[in-house]
């Protein structure tokens, strides 16, 4: 007996010892990349419908802002009012060249479309008044400048991606809606300014969105999954503008509709990204969302499961203040992170230029308005493909410098047959350029292509507590550009080969800037500014030992 009372009381602390223990070693943390990895699926059927209803939104996100190249278009022809006695307009037989009105009394013509079809013909916005055309395109441009850099510090810091992105949808909606209303230029003007502020939470949330639920491979693949969706909103464009042609106002009044629409009926079955949940310390919301998407593609996560945040590795997590702090102060105070942002936003703001630009140029080539647009909208979709395709097979940094040379090379190239168009304006409506039409096109799908490689490339720079604010930046880079170009546009009426000498020059420079950034491809998404320093360091230590070995 005496020999056996010791192994009750032993046996009593070994399981004593083992319910105090159990808890850690039955405990499996793991980031949130490395649970969509290996257990969620890198992409499965949940992320695959996840993807399609953020990237539905960027149909809405194309429509408010290529609006204007037909709302905002000078009208191509004009006729004398049949009562009309003046020897000038008679005689006139270059009905086509709208600079012949100017020198024509009021009321002795008018547009063949009516006075509605633009706001060009409603409100006299030719001759001595031409550039203030080009003026609310540019304050669409100036607003989304300012909008993505409060829509990406909100989306980072309190709503997160998806509410920004209803936010976005709603306020879209409502000032498209306003902006049918408006009854002066400067009205419309401010207007669009507001449109271009509340459209930016689209575009700078909707692919952080999509990208941070799937595994590192499908990242490229799934951000180009919106841009044909943004291709989609703008070859709708024609066939929602060609009904309206009569009247400007009913084109907004439509696409006012389609976000509101969709915010009430698809956007609650978005889920909100399990990686900003976890590094503002909700990590049980964002385990939550990550067993929604493993249930959802037959699969389970462990029930001891628990994810790490590298912002707060030894509070998990929960130390918001900390995290909090982590937007615009943090990057621009951490020296490769700034350097970084300023490279990317100085080849953004080319890209912007040049792809804005030569869509709303489409007006300046010998073509069709409706058909010049489609052909554009066309060409974006083999940009999306071969973008998709290239991603897979290339560098980001060397597809998108390439990309934007062949942007560059095209636009100096239309410089040739620009001049044949300047010399014949009498026959503008019918004697169009074909090489010019192809190698604009040709040119265009490279800047598409660079504008999208952009957008992804710049998710793979930064970590996730900066990462929407550093998409903020780069957008606003690209808006700054794509907010002078409408000038540029409305000097090309005048002059068309001086618009494509600058697009190709800063089409170039873009590409040139961009060989400064660090690739990529295949690298994992950190978390916080610190690991991805430390993790970097690490790597290219690794690659240097490899490279003496």
């Amino acid at each position: 007996m005496e020999e056996a009372t010791p192994n009750p009381g032993h046996g009593n602390k070994q399981q004593l010892g083992e319910r105090v223990a159990s808890p850690a070693a039955r405990n499996l943390e793991l980031t949130v990349e490395a649970v969509v990895e290996e257990y969620v699926g890198s992409f499965g059927w949940s992320q695959f419908l996840h993807v399609l209803l953020v990237s539905i939104v960027w149909v809405f996100d194309s429509q408010n802002t290529l609006v204007t190249i037909f709302s905002d278009a000078q009208p191509k022809s004009w006729r004398c009012i049949n009562n009309s006695s003046s020897s000038l307009c008679m005689s006139s037989s270059s009905r086509g060249d709208v600079s012949s009105v100017c020198g024509l009394k009021p009321g002795t013509w008018e547009w063949v479309d009516g006075h509605e079809s633009s706001i060009v013909a409603e409100w006299g916005l030719v001759c001595d008044r031409r550039f203030l055309a080009a003026v609310p395109a540019s304050m669409f441009f100036i607003g989304s400048l300012l909008g993505s850099a409060f829509f990406g510090h909100l989306a980072d810091a309190s709503l997160g991606r998806k509410r920004t992105v209803l936010l976005s949808c709603i306020l879209s909606s409502a000032t498209a809606f306003l902006t049918s209303l408006s009854p002066n230029i400067w009205i419309y003007a401010l207007l669009r300014f507001a449109n271009g502020f509340s459209r930016s939470g689209i575009g700078i949330c909707c692919i952080v969105l999509a990208t941070e639920v799937v595994g590192r491979k499908w990242r490229g693949p799934v951000s180009q999954y919106g841009f044909f969706f943004f291709t989609a909103g703008f070859f709708s464009l024609p066939l929602i503008a060609y009904p309206t042609r009569k009247n400007w106002r009913n084109l907004y009044r439509i696409i006012s509709l389609l976000p509101l629409s969709y915010s009430v009926l698809s956007f609650p079955f978005v889920s909100e990204s399990p990686r900003w949940l976890l590094v503002r310390g909700r990590s049980k919301e964002a385990l939550d969302v990550l067993r929604k998407f493993a249930r959802r593609n037959g699969k389970t996560l462990p029930e001891n499961l628990c994810l790490a945040n590298p912002s707060d590795p030894k509070e998990g997590g929960e130390n918001e203040a900390l995290t909090k702090t982590c937007t615009k102060e943090s990057l621009w105070r951490t020296k490769w992170a700034a350097k970084r942002m300023i490279t990317v936003m100085i080849a953004g703001f080319g890209v912007g230029f040049v792809y804005y630009g030569v869509q709303l140029n489409v007006e300046n080539l010998n073509f069709n308005l409706y058909f010049s647009v489609g052909i554009n909208a066309l060409m974006e979709i083999p940009a999306i493909i071969f973008g998709t395709i290239l991603l897979g097979l290339t560098s980001r940094r060397l597809l998108f410098s390439l990309s934007a040379f062949l942007a560059g090379i095209s636009c100096l190239l239309c410089i040739i047959f620009a001049h044949g168009k300047h010399g014949n304006k009498a026959d503008k409506s019918r004697d169009g350029s074909w090489a010019q039409l192809i190698i604009e096109g040709v040119g265009f799908m490279a800047a598409s292509i660079a504008y999208d490689v952009l957008y992804i490339y710049c998710v793979e720079l930064f970590p996730t507590n900066v990462r929407n604010f550093a998409m903020s930046q780069s957008r606003l880079s690209l808006m700054l550009g794509a907010s002078i170009a409408p000038l540029l546009v409305a000097a090309g009426r005048l002059s068309p080969s001086l618009s494509f000498l600058v697009f190709g020059i800063l089409s170039i420079f873009s590409g040139v800037v961009s060989l400064w950034l660090p690739e990529t491809k295949n690298a994992p998404l950190y978390d916080s500014l610190k690991q991805q320093e430390e993790e970097e360091k690490h790597r290219h230590v690794g690659q240097s030992n490899n490279i003496q070995a």
